[in-house]
């Protein structure tokens, strides 16, 4: 059944008598489109709701007309289709662009534990001592817990000693706990195997003392090992028979001379020690060639400095620096020289056999002489004054060397010629070496010739970093240039041919032999495993 229409909805007529746009004129499809628009011109377009309609009619007859959605599966290719593709193109472009990201969140990758923290985790747990907990040295006990008579101690204990310079071996054991016998045993062991005056001080001693023999006891030594020389381990051992046994583990050593070569670039010593040169074979080989030619004057960038030291390389990875054994220069506009030490006493001589100058004064540092001895004008005061020595040109920090045997009279500050030192030498002579940036010697000090005394610099009245060398004979000031060398060893003979058999040896030593790969044979020896290490990471 339907139910019947008010008059006034038929009509088009609200209660109230006021125009209302009725829904049978709405959907009625018979009506033109037209008639409908003419009903609405009768109405007050000024009203919003009236405006509204309109444009929603005209709006919905443009885009009907338009057709922008038609059906892609049909008419494919046609205008119309093309249109309803941008259509649907836009409106994806558009729902991906306003949708939601859905970018992953990266979290933070796990830290890596190392065995040291590893330890510290491991000894905040609550567990026994013995695998590395520590709850119970800082837990304080409850009323729980039932003390113990006596304080059970661990059976054994390691240790590691540092022997002390001049100490005593035995009283060193003594005083690490052990049994006077024991200590006593023990130095008379290891001095049998080498002599305890040649152990380096600070030597580390490895210690393990096993159970006391009674409560109060000192405890015994079961196991002592040290590295008493660069090429051997000796270890201590208690044996079943309770007494301690010395056993020798030898560790290979390769002893090749170290050969090092370069161009002299920039500077003999910035150079040398660039390439690997130890600092004390570098000092050696200036004073050696300081001592035949000036390093400043006479040597170019384009010369080529040799050297070869003592290097000894154990399979265990220590390395041994010595002294220098070979000294080369190759000029390229002069004669080479070549120096080799040969002897008991460690002296220096050349293809000729020649040695060093002795008995007279050498040149106090490489560099070149920059002012004479006599009058001048002095750089700073800006009169003549008398020079009363030697000034030679260097960089800052070069070493200064003693011109001969001597002991160190005074060495500190001396007014304008800032920081110096003064030697007495035999026969009432007197050297004295201003303006040093450091001193290395102190009064009352024995030095010897080409030995450091100090190193260069601008100390006192200076206008930059020099050496001011005075010689005094008898108290009063000499030039230094008035005295010669008197003195110089030449060798003949069987000695002649042994020393130039040395030379070529050692010349034909090649560069970086010495750091051949090495076999490593060393000490056979296991190393200590702690408790926590046996126990493995992931228990």
């Amino acid at each position: 059944m339907y139910k019947p229409v008010p008059e006034h909805e038929t009509a088009g007529t609200a209660k109230d008598g006021a125009p209302k746009l009725a829904l049978g004129m709405a959907l009625n499809s018979d009506e033109s489109d037209t008639a409908r628009a003419g009903d609405l011109s009768g109405f007050d377009l000024r009203t919003l709701a009236a405006r509204y309609e309109n444009w929603r009619i005209a709006t919905g007859e443009k885009l009907k007309a338009m057709e922008i959605a038609p059906d892609l599966g049909r008419n494919i290719g046609s205008r119309r289709w093309l249109r309803g593709a941008a259509t649907f193109i836009g409106l994806t472009v558009l729902a991906f662009a306003l949708g939601p990201s859905f970018d992953p969140i990266h979290a933070a990758p796990p830290a890596a534990i190392d065995d040291t923290a590893r330890d510290e985790y491991r000894s905040m747990m609550i567990m026994p001592l013995a695998e590395g907990g520590e709850s119970g040295r800082i837990t304080g006990a409850s009323l729980a817990v039932t003390p113990l008579k006596n304080t059970p101690e661990r059976p054994t204990i390691e240790r590691s000693l540092s022997l002390p310079r001049g100490g005593s071996f035995a009283g060193l054991l003594r005083r690490a706990g052990l049994q006077s016998a024991d200590a006593s045993a023990a130095e008379e062991l290891v001095g049998g195997v080498v002599p305890l005056s040649e152990i380096d001080a600070g030597t580390q001693i490895d210690l393990t003392l096993g159970r006391r023999p009674q409560a109060g006891a000192p405890r015994p030594l079961e196991n002592l090992s040290f590295r008493a020389r660069f090429d051997l381990v000796l270890e201590l051992q208690r044996g079943p028979d309770g007494k301690l046994a010395a056993i020798k583990r030898p560790i290979t050593v390769d002893d090749t001379p170290l050969r090092i070569r370069g161009n002299v670039g920039e500077g003999l010593y910035r150079s040398a020690r660039a390439a690997g040169a130890p600092a004390r074979a570098i000092r050696d080989y200036l004073r050696l060639m300081g001592g035949r030619v000036s390093l400043n004057s006479e040597v170019g960038s384009d010369d080529t400095f040799d050297m070869v030291f003592e290097y000894a390389r154990a399979a265990t990875g220590e390395v041994k620096l010595g002294k220098l054994l070979y000294a080369g220069l190759e000029r390229s506009d002069k004669s080479d020289i070549e120096l080799t030490r040969f002897g008991d006493k460690g002296k220096f001589f050349d293809a000729k056999g020649k040695g060093e100058l002795s008995g007279g004064l050498s040149r106090p540092t490489s560099g070149r002489m920059t002012s004479g001895y006599g009058m001048r004008k002095h750089p700073i005061l800006g009169y003549r004054r008398m020079h009363g020595g030697l000034d030679f040109g260097g960089g800052y920090g070069a070493p200064i060397y003693a011109v001969t045997d001597g002991v160190v009279s005074s060495a500190g500050r001396a007014g304008g010629c800032g920081n110096a030192v003064r030697l007495n030498h035999s026969g009432g002579l007197q050297s004295r070496y201003c303006h040093m940036s450091r001193m290395v010697v102190r009064s009352g000090q024995r030095v010897k010739r080409g030995q450091v005394i100090g190193y260069i610099g601008s100390t006192g009245l200076s206008t930059g970093p020099h050496l001011h060398y005075e010689l005094y004979q008898s108290g009063r000031r000499v030039d230094p240039r008035s005295v010669k060398y008197v003195e110089q060893e030449t060798l003949g003979g069987r000695q002649l041919a042994a020393m130039r058999a040395t030379m070529a040896r050692l010349r034909d030593v090649q560069p970086g032999a010495a750091l051949d790969s090495l076999v490593d044979t060393g000490p056979a020896a296991d190393e200590p495993v702690r408790e926590i290490d046996r126990i493995g990471p992931d228990e």
